[in-house]
């Protein structure tokens, strides 16, 4: 059962057309031009009860419009919403007590006050049950590491420590759905993974349904199993990780030590399309192939004809090659991801 969904979604805004300097500044007060833009085109989004969706695109592609018109902050120019059953725009408060949400520019935490003491505060907005409270509270302060900090005031944490307790408040009260924009923008490895760990546990143990916008395709590669990709306001691709990756990542490398020096490698291969040698040293290199022309059995057999092989270890081209190809306009996707 979809838990979110869109019907010819579509958002523009009229934007102001100004001459430069105060004379068309006066000019515009008087005779004012306005061009329609638009954010969204009309796009269809469905979204299942405890999917994992990372919803990506370029700057300027609709991300965010989308996003808030699906908090209910935008109204849209047309289409239809449903938000688990809601829609969000004309029941805001109802839609705001089912969703959490987490900007990583901005924070929903006061400012001046202790973290616990925002807790409590938001406790009291939603009418969180005590007991619910308690253990969520407990649960969080552990899984985030948050002992260290949960007695400080906002503005004296750190950008890791705010954005762990920002991802405690939008989950206390245990909303089915949970916006993540930009959730780890800016923070070191250690803190990116423990963020990363916490929201799939949220997810597997309470199937709570996610939707991320970033542009950390480590994220993507960590945390979602959907990949949907809109771009000049339109969703371009709609399909699993997997599926994109396997089907536009067409390039493979194998690193490899070997026993000795393969200048006769070297020379064979520099012949050969489609495959390409980078040399590390004399007895460590890799291989890049194209996945459909040559299997990896082919690459390692063609390496071992010219002596000892040590070790070797293969890696698939990662996420991240396909979507800047999609940025750069070298991949044809539709909706159906064909």
């Amino acid at each position: 059962m979809s838990i979110i969904e869109a019907r010819g979604l579509s958002k523009s805004f009229m934007q102001a057309v100004k001459e430069p300097g105060l004379g068309g500044a006066v000019k515009h007060l008087f005779v004012p031009k306005h061009i329609e833009k638009v954010a969204v085109k009309p796009l269809n989004l469905s979204v299942e009860a405890g999917e994992t969706v990372a919803y990506v695109g370029p700057n300027g592609a609709g991300k965010s419009t989308t996003i808030k018109m699906l908090t209910g902050i935008l109204m849209p120019s047309a289409g239809s919403i449903s938000v688990n059953g809601i829609n969000p725009y004309k029941k805001r408060m109802e839609n705001a007590a089912q969703i959490g949400a987490v900007f990583g520019q901005r924070t929903q935490l006061w400012w001046d006050i202790p973290i616990v003491e925002s807790f409590s505060l938001l406790k009291d907005i939603y009418q969180i049950p005590g007991p619910v409270y308690k253990a969520n509270l407990e649960q969080f302060t552990e899984l985030l590491g948050m002992n260290e900090f949960i007695h400080l005031s906002a503005r004296k944490l750190s950008l890791g420590q705010r954005m762990r307790a920002d991802l405690a408040a939008a989950l206390l009260h245990n909303p089915p759905i949970l916006y993540l924009d930009e959730p780890t923008i800016g923070l070191d490895v250690s803190v990116k993974q423990k963020i990363r760990e916490f929201i799939k546990k949220i997810n597997q143990e309470q199937m709570t349904t996610i939707m991320l916008t970033t542009h950390d395709l480590g994220d993507i590669e960590d945390l979602c199993r959907r990949l949907i990709i809109i771009d000049h306001g339109s969703i371009i691709y709609d399909g699993s990780l997997s599926e994109v990756k396997s089907r536009f990542a067409r390039d493979r490398v194998i690193f490899f030590q070997v026993g000795a020096p393969m200048p006769e490698l070297i020379s064979e291969l520099s012949q050969t399309p489609r495959m390409k040698l980078e040399l590390q040293n004399d007895q460590e290199f890799s291989i890049s192939f194209d996945r459909y022309e040559y299997t990896a059995s082919e690459v390692v057999s063609q390496v071992m004809k010219h002596g000892e092989v040590i070790d070797f270890r293969m890696e698939d081209a990662n996420i991240e090659q396909v979507i800047k190809a999609v940025y750069d306009g070298n991949l044809n996707l539709n909706q159906d991801g064909k």
